[in-house]
């Protein structure tokens, strides 16, 4: 992350978290948060007190998440 920031010591209380698919998801469904400027938190809509994962834009760009397919912005 830039500047060094560990990304879990970013704050996600309030963030606001949305899931990619379109219908309702009855098998569960990943779930996406913006926390910081180049920072995401990735959770799981079965298990939502699991402790989301996080990573870098660029992080997310490996895996193949594009945050478009949230309706977010990168």
């Amino acid at each position: 992350m830039q500047n060094g920031t560990d990304l879990y010591a970013l704050d996600i209380s309030g963030a606001s978290f949305v899931q990619a698919c379109g219908d309702p998801c009855t098998e569960g469904c990943v779930t996406l948060a913006r926390i910081g400027e180049d920072a995401w938190a990735l959770g799981d809509s079965k298990r939502p007190d699991a402790e989301p994962l996080r990573f870098t834009t660029e992080e997310l760009d490996a895996a193949g998440i594009n945050p478009a397919r949230f309706g977010l912005n990168v």
